[in-house]
């Protein structure tokens, strides 16, 4: 393994964590969930965890993805505050 690069997708899905829960507008919390899962599916592959980062990617990044999108279809795309 590379300590390097996965040092690098560590402080990636760090930052994207932060961004998640900072972020305003409901649909892009979404998209950088998704590639939290993505990362996370990398990061799973790099540890030769390859059953957990292929599930990690169906369903993290996949079927949740899209259940976001079609909930946040049905209601409003911001929160209020």
């Amino acid at each position: 393994m590379i300590w390097e690069f996965n040092f690098a997708l560590f402080l990636f899905l760090i930052l994207c964590a932060i961004a998640a829960i900072t972020v305003r507008n409901l649909l892009s919390a979404v998209v950088i969930l998704s590639v939290y899962s993505l990362i996370m599916a990398v990061l799973w592959a790099e540890m030769n965890a390859v059953d957990v980062s292929f599930t990690e990617a169906a369903v993290g990044a996949g079927i949740t993805t899209l259940l976001f999108i079609a909930t946040l279809s049905r209601t409003t795309r911001r929160s209020e505050d």
